[in-house]
């Protein structure tokens, strides 16, 4: 079960709103309440009707879900420009209340712990457009080159709710998956999550295609793409891949695909265990928009290009030897589809291990130092502006440098830990033990520290905490010398490797002058190893 309570979160929510800005309906979408955490979501069946000339959509989502507690209410999400149609217990429309974008229900009576329920919510509306997605939330409604529609959705960050009715927190999954079902005009399919069932003709003018997701997910990464597709259809062993493009797109996508998907399957099942959703196979979806990780239907709206839409964002020249949106989005699927965080604070937790996951790639294809080069180049991006983690409870994301700085920290643990073998051994052995389970970042601390046997916390605290990174300052002290950590974070100590000369010399150093055993003749011979270690120096 997907499920994970947070206790005390509504007191740090309270505490935290003035100080932040944050309004009511951030701390309804982000927070915890007893209308939220009384019930736990078994699955949802969603059916529906879009319409591109008017950009509508008009359906019922059906929830099932088992009462966690006692409750003659509940919290249920759509955005207010949504229309409730009317919800359905039992053969009865029942009372709701709406407060910003929750639905609070009412039942007649008390549901009894323990037993398992079903609402059939129907809705209609215009759901958001998005302006510039997938950096913010909504819809896509182009035109592919032969004037066919072209549409798909991303809504990570902004909630699910933005186009069906849901509960919307990363804290609950449907237990038993879900079925997607949407009606679309004829000479058009519509792609969503999971197994293709079936399609069926809906009145003379639409087609509705049926998809079935067997395992749980994320609610953001439940979707829709529309379009003239066609299907490519391969596999790797039992694992099925299955690609849907543009019509116009076939031939390019078949030699295009063929170069990343394979090897980077081969890489990542090796490295970090199984794809996670084999029952539901993986695919690639075409989409008007860059990409995004949505669950077994990966979006890719890369144009065929290497690099991030032919360009390098390491500026290294790695990073063109790959499709950055097949490696970088298919590596949510073990981390954040299937290792996921409870609250978007901690999508560190996603970005910073997919991040890295590219670096994972490049190693696997050309080996250490390329991937090195790559991961170095990264740096150049990190901002350092604000923390990795947001605030909780109010759908807060912390820093954009939960990607490349998330991707910096564990490299620098890697050398932390300073043996390959178990370094590849922890992080297969995570990705393993999280499978399909929701996590804070206190879980990733504690699982690292008892793998290395190393108290690790300060290290994650200075990197996810604050906005500087550690500092290795050095002094001379007659033959020898001097160095330590200049941190916020306190008591903090991590080794860190130098060279003197050719020799290779590590330092546990701490936030206290210590006195190096080795003798030096010229400060010129010492080079810290900052291509290890994600840190600054006095002598850099």
């Amino acid at each position: 079960m997907k499920k994970l309570l947070i206790i005390g979160l509504l007191a740090l929510v309270t505490q935290n709103l003035s100080a932040q800005n944050f309004t009511r309906r951030d701390s309804l979408h982000g927070g915890l309440r007893f209308e939220r955490n009384c019930f736990d979501v078994q699955r949802y069946d969603l059916n529906i009707k879009i319409n591109p000339e008017e950009r509508s959509i008009v359906g019922f989502n059906d929830i099932t879900f088992k009462v966690v507690a006692p409750t003659k209410k509940i919290q249920l999400d759509l955005f207010d420009n949504m229309k409730v149609d009317s919800i359905v217990w039992n053969n009865q429309n029942l009372q709701y209340k709406r407060d910003f974008d929750a639905v609070f229900i009412s039942f007649p009576k008390d549901l009894a712990k323990d037993s398992t329920e079903k609402v059939r919510f129907y809705y209609s509306g215009n759901p958001k457009v998005a302006k510039n997605a997938p950096w913010d939330g909504g819809f896509v409604f182009k035109k592919d080159s032969n004037g066919k529609d072209f549409i798909a959705v991303a809504v990570q960050g902004t909630g699910a709710s933005l186009w069906y009715p849901v509960k919307d927190s990363q804290t609950d999954e449907p237990d038993n998956g879900a079925s997607i079902k949407v009606a679309v005009p004829n000479g058009l399919m519509n792609v969503s999550n999971g197994r293709f069932l079936k399609k069926e003709a809906v009145g003379e003018d639409y087609t509705r295609w049926d998809w079935e997701v067997k395992n749980p997910i994320n609610n953001y990464t439940i979707t829709v793409n529309i379009a003239d597709y066609i299907h490519i259809h391969d596999e790797l062993g039992d694992l099925d891949l299955d690609y849907y493009v543009l019509r116009e797109n076939r031939e390019k996508a078949i030699e295009h695909f063929k170069a990343d998907v394979k090897p980077m399957m081969e890489c990542f099942q090796t490295k970090f265990g199984q794809y996670p959703f084999a029952e539901d196979g993986y695919k690639l979806v075409e989409t008007p928009y860059l990409g995004m990780e949505h669950q077994s239907a990966v979006a890719y709206g890369n144009k065929y290009k290497k690099g991030y839409l032919g360009r390098d964002l390491s500026g290294t020249g790695e990073g063109m030897n790959f499709d950055f949106i097949i490696i970088h989005e298919t590596g949510h699927e073990w981390f954040g589809n299937s290792v996921t965080s409870k609250d978007i604070a901690d999508m560190w937790i996603h970005e910073g291990f997919t991040t890295y996951s590219e670096t994972v790639f490049i190693e696997c294809e050309k080996g250490y130092e390329a991937a090195m080069k790559y991961i170095n180049g990264q740096s150049r991006n990190v901002q350092n502006d604000k923390p990795i983690i947001g605030q909780f409870g109010v759908n807060n994301e912390g820093s954009g440098d939960m990607y490349y700085k998330g991707a910096l920290l564990l490299n620098t643990l890697r050398h932390v830990v300073n043996n390959d073998n178990k370094w590849w051994s922890i992080l297969l052995k995570y990705s393993n033990t999280f499978k399909k389970k929701i996590i804070d970042t206190q879980t990733v601390i504690d699982f690292f520290n008892k793998e290395t046997g190393r108290n690790l916390t300060p290290i994650f605290n200075q990197y996810l905490k604050y906005t500087t990174i550690p500092k290795l300052e050095i002094k001379g002290y007659k033959k020898r010398f001097q160095y330590r950590w200049v941190t916020d974070e306190p008591n903090f100590e991590m080794p860190v490797d130098i060279m003197i000369g050719d020799r290779k010399v590590r330092l546990n150093a701490t936030n206290e002058w210590q006195k190096a055993g080795e003798l030096i003749t010229n400060y010129n011979d010492i080079k810290v190893l900052t291509n290890h270690f994600f840190i600054q120096s006095n002598l850099q």
